[in-house]
């Protein structure tokens, strides 16, 4: 089996490597730092991808912000970057695309959390679902929830949570904002790059979301991180600051049952493993 990542210098891509390593021969596409060099701003024309491909993994993005140039980057990579990489599937003849979206692409627009990255990825799901339909190229979509690991590759897109990390390691007191123990969804990377190499390794189509079963409060990820460094930080509120916002999800089985693997590392397991990394630093 031959795959390319599409996307591929990115925290997800450096982990889902070498799972897929273990069945396949896997080249990675990108901007930099990878086999092939390939821009989702590019117009279709300059996409070739390379003869022998039987799948495509697509995890490149652009995560956008409040500005016109940032919601306009948004829209041309993410949406139509992922048009134009499904067309040059369906001219390669490549079996199947696994678009990689994201669990807040379902957000109502009334969401705090809603913006134009969320957007553009509802965008590109519809519009790359569309597409792939009217040609008979195999899709599937899927939707991960905050994803962390271990290293600082992660930080960018969960600096709260390593902002908990940092302050737990140095024993500071953690102070939560507001009354309200606020929910999110967190996974663990190696997770979500073994739902992935098994979606691949099964052709299995459809839309799914890829996250967490449970969702955990702020104060457990605050005790998690003091439990991981056993450190002397304490956890308290603030309730003179504003609340922070819930943003949860309910957990759905029904992809984890499809390719027969569950997400096995609790956020307790990998605070543990970064702290863990921490110390041989």
């Amino acid at each position: 089996m031959k795959i390319l990542l599409s996307g591929g210098h990115s925290s997800l891509a450096q982990v889902l490597r070498p799972v897929l390593e273990a069945f396949a021969e896997v080249l990675t596409a990108g901007r930099s730092d990878c086999d092939i060099e390939l821009d989702l701003a590019w117009p279709a024309e300059r996409f070739e991808l390379p003869p022998g491909l039987d799948a495509v993994i697509h995890l490149g993005a652009h995560f956008g912000g409040q500005d016109f140039d940032s919601i306009m980057a948004a829209e041309e990579v993410n949406v139509l970057g992922s048009l134009k990489l499904a067309n040059a599937c369906a001219r390669a003849e490549i079996g199947h695309l696994v678009l990689a979206s994201s669990i807040f692409a379902g957000l109502d627009e009334k969401s705090p959390f809603f913006n134009s990255y969320t957007l553009s990825k509802r965008h590109a799901e519809e519009l790359t679902q569309l597409y792939c339909r009217n040609v008979g190229l195999p899709l599937a979509i899927l939707r991960p929830a905050q994803f962390y690991g271990e290293g600082d590759s992660f930080r960018r897109h969960q600096p709260i949570l390593y902002a908990l990390l940092d302050r737990a390691q140095r024993g500071d007191d953690i102070i939560l904002y507001g009354s309200n123990d606020a929910q999110r969804n967190f996974i663990h990377v190696e997770d979500v790059a073994e739902v992935f190499a098994r979606v691949v390794q099964r052709r299995i189509e459809g839309r799914y979301d890829c996250a967490a079963l449970s969702n955990v409060r702020f104060s457990e990820i605050a005790a998690a991180a003091v439990a991981a460094f056993g450190s002397a930080s304490t956890v308290r509120f603030d309730a003179a600051q504003p609340d922070i916002a819930d943003n949860g999800f309910v957990g759905d089985e029904s992809l984890y049952q499809l390719i027969d693997y569950f997400p096995r590392i609790s956020l307790a397991q990998g605070l543990a493993r970064e702290a863990a990394r921490r110390r041989t630093l």
